[in-house]
């Protein structure tokens, strides 16, 4: 993941009567909705002012496939100010509205209960396995704000919904309908594209801090679905005593801001946080927010994004299905989604 000190976001909303045809659910059947009121969503963009070629072009292209007909409005997220010249140049690749806010120093650096030297000592030990992003500071405090914080920023106080975006990425099929309307209507709370394996190096004690939350916290607990009603499947082991590494890739999500605004939701994250495995190991918004909502939401609140085609650094996914081709200029051969062993996309089928 290239991008890892900054983010990206977008909303909307109102009220009309006319039937939409939506695309294909998580169970393979057409849904058609009639609320046609508009949805309070965003963009949300964590980036640098040195990524600005990089935001800008995957600005392009999201308005070419998307944006320029519906007009959700971007919030740019930043651990610095932004410059003039980022401010001019992204506002004029939109007629959307673009806010920009400075993330303050709570959701980015390192908590008083933290031990920064054992967290360098720990950062030089993975760097010794080759873990990706192993001695880097910055990475680890994106992915803590990106699992506990950026939800909480003001400019995103007003949005029920978002889409992540990061720089240097392709969208790469034409997208017809609102895909935030698609979500309310539809009550489908996390949306993504590309799911893979997690490197273990980066969280060896996650399933053991999850499990010692569930002990800790049965109020919050109570509030899960069954286990068979979950897609606990989809993230844990057979027996359920270890973390198989699957999450969603979390450079693309689309989701309700509601998941993580919850009382349960700040329990589990300020438990995790607690803990200091953030900075102790590495761990990864990703498999932070897959675990949290394949355990808090029933799976029918999921929805695979077949239909939107997507790539960043070395993986893709780019859908193979017919009705797509005319609307997609991918390729579908390099397609993450079942030939390649690290993708998880089988096993989130299985656990329906």
């Amino acid at each position: 993941m290239k991008f890892y000190m900054d983010s990206s976001i977008f909303l909307i909303l109102v009220s009309y009567n006319t039937f939409i045809s939506s695309p294909k659910s998580s169970d393979n059947t057409l849904v058609t909705y009639n609320d046609n009121r508009p949805v309070k969503a965003c963009f949300v963009v964590l980036v640098r002012n040195s990524e600005l070629d990089g935001i800008m072009s995957t600005m392009v292209q999201l308005e070419k496939t998307f944006n320029s007909k519906f007009n959700y409005p971007y919030v740019f997220l930043n651990d610095d100010y932004f410059t003039e010249e980022f401010k001019e140049r992204t506002s004029a690749l939109t007629r959307a509205e673009t806010k920009y806010g400075k993330v303050d120093q709570q959701m980015w650096g390192y908590p008083d209960y933290i031990n920064q030297t054992l967290a360098a000592e720990s950062r030089a030990e993975m760097a010794k396995m080759n873990v990706p992003y192993a001695d880097s500071e910055s990475y680890r405090h994106m992915c803590r704000f990106q699992s506990g914080f950026f939800f909480r920023h003001p400019l995103l106080d007003e949005y029920d919904y978002y889409w992540r975006i990061e720089p240097y990425v392709d969208y790469t099929c034409d997208i017809d309908y609102d895909v935030f309307k698609f979500m309310r209507n539809n009550n489908k709370k996390y949306g993504f594209t590309i799911t893979f394996t997690e490197f273990p190096q980066t969280v060896p004690s996650l399933w053991q801090t999850v499990m010692n939350f569930k002990r800790d916290h049965p109020d919050v607990v109570a509030h899960w679905p069954s286990k068979e009603d979950s897609l606990i499947k989809f993230v844990a082991s057979k027996d359920e005593e270890s973390y198989n590494g699957c999450h969603f890739w979390t450079n693309f999500e689309i989701a309700s801001l509601e998941l993580w605004r919850s009382n349960d939701y700040l329990k589990f994250f300020h438990y995790l946080d607690q803990s200091g495995g953030f900075f102790y190991e590495r761990w990864g918004d990703a498999p932070v927010h897959s675990i949290a909502a394949s355990l808090m939401l029933h799976k029918d609140k999921f929805h695979f994004f077949n239909d939107i085609g997507y790539r960043h650094s070395a993986y893709t996914h780019c859908p193979s299905e017919p009705e797509y081709r005319d609307k997609c200029s991918c390729d579908p051969n390099i397609s993450l989604d079942y030939k390649d062993p690290i993708s998880c996309l089988s096993v989130y089928d299985a656990a329906f």
